[in-house]
């Protein structure tokens, strides 16, 4: 068998495989594996499939965290990850096991060996989710769609509800140029006769989704009010996600009482999505936030003054190129007091070069600049933040989250490119 470090390896070396949209794929090898796709009622586990642009890591996390709150035996499945691979797959609250991952990736790995289409990273990644749900006989799985939804690897399982968190641009060359486009492929995550509830969505994406629920006899739910329950996670946008939640869970028959949602959302955790951190004597405050397109960046601004006014942060800034990168910096640039812009491990990073030009032309009167690597960024960040009494906001990208939160905690990041 494999060792962990191993077997990290390989998953990490099948990414080389790309993204291949598709379910022939995760289908065989569920089969393989012995995971059934359709759990039956009562007797399978209760699958909460959300899919969306923004917000669909939050709403899986309010998911987990009420039904946790309820006693029920609860797996989450979300991507990507900000340090460690484990924290992909988690049941109850707790990372999957290092040698549950050695002994899971193994598996699989013998299984496709001569596999003529080989399965891709992150194919790979949801079958050794499902796998070890199923063996740690979850009740309840919250299951997030990697990218798009009628043909993400998550797509081959029958849900209980399916849920669409708010539809903006992203991932353009996968998923396409326009909101009915994107909403169509997000919307593909609906089974016939399956609930459905969704955010709001603007007039384009509307149409989409009532004509896919009517077609396939879907009962379509539209939230029309935020939570008025009290939630952990900043902003008044996280009262939305709630909302979509908790509507999910009733569409899903899914047994929590008002004593659990109070306690989850109360709760609940979510790193990387306005996360603050107080350094203490002689250090800075923090927020972390993976906002990486231009809704996410908006909302960002907005949760900023919903939470300190008018004070303005020295923003560290890490994009991927395959990303809106002027829209973003366009979002951002009413915000920052000064911006130190850093390339962030991965082979799809802005160069800091590239950046510091986007922001310059966004924000031509706002001082800019460039570090060699997140580390050397971070430092500068710092020291800025010290100098003017002011907070660091950290944002941009996951990938940049997940490598200033491994500095932070003296840990090693495990770099993935998806």
């Amino acid at each position: 068998m494999m060792t962990y470090e191993e077997s990290i390896a390989w998953v990490y070396s099948t990414q080389s495989v790309g993204i291949k949209l598709g379910l022939e794929n995760i289908s065989r090898l569920l089969g393989c594996l012995g995971v059934e796709p359709a759990p039956r009622p009562g007797l399978g586990p209760i699958v909460l499939h959300v899919a969306g642009t923004n917000g669909k890591g939050s709403v899986c996390a309010m998911l987990d965290a009420v039904c946790r709150a309820a006693g029920l035996r609860t797996a989450l499945f979300t991507s990507p990850h900000l340090v460690s691979f484990c924290e992909r797959i988690r049941m109850d609250g707790v990372p999957i096991p290092e040698a549950a991952i050695a002994e899971g990736l193994t598996r699989i790995r013998e299984l496709v060996a001569a596999w003529s289409q080989h399965p891709t990273f992150f194919e790979i990644t949801t079958a050794l989710a499902l796998a070890w749900f199923q063996e740690q006989r979850a009740e309840v799985i919250a299951l997030e769609t990697g990218l798009g939804g009628r043909l993400d690897a998550t797509n081959a399982m029958t849900p209980a509800v399916s849920v669409l968190t708010a539809l903006s641009f992203d991932h353009r060359q996968y998923l396409g140029d326009t909101l009915e486009e994107i909403a169509a492929e997000k919307a593909g995550i609906l089974k016939p006769g399956v609930p459905v509830v969704s955010a709001p969505q603007v007039p384009e994406a509307v149409r989409v989704i009532e004509e896919a629920a009517t077609r396939l006899g879907c009962p379509l739910v539209w939230v029309s009010e935020s939570a008025s329950f009290a939630v952990a996670l900043p902003g008044s946008h996280q009262k939305w996600n709630a909302a979509l939640a908790l509507a999910a869970l009733q569409a899903a028959r899914v047994p929590v009482s008002q004593t659990a949602i109070e306690q989850g959302l109360a709760q609940v955790v979510w790193p990387g999505r306005f996360q603050r951190i107080e350094e203490g004597p002689g250090g800075v405050s923090l927020v972390l936030d993976g906002a990486h397109n231009e809704a996410a960046a908006r909302r960002l601004v907005q949760t900023w003054r919903e939470c300190f006014g008018e004070q303005q942060p020295v923003v560290l800034l890490g994009i991927l190129r395959d990303k809106d990168v002027a829209a973003v910096c366009d979002a951002l640039a009413p915000l920052g007091a000064m911006f130190v812009v850093a390339p962030v491990h991965s082979i799809r990073s802005c160069t800091a070069g590239e950046l510091a030009q986007a922001v310059r032309a966004a924000a031509p009167a706002t001082p800019c600049q460039c570090a060699g690597s997140v580390e050397e960024g971070l430092a500068m960040a710092r020291s800025k933040a010290r100098e003017t009494g002011r907070r660091v906001l950290v944002t941009g990208s996951l990938f940049l989250i997940g490598e200033t939160l491994a500095l932070l905690e003296g840990a090693k990041a495990e770099p993935s490119a998806q």
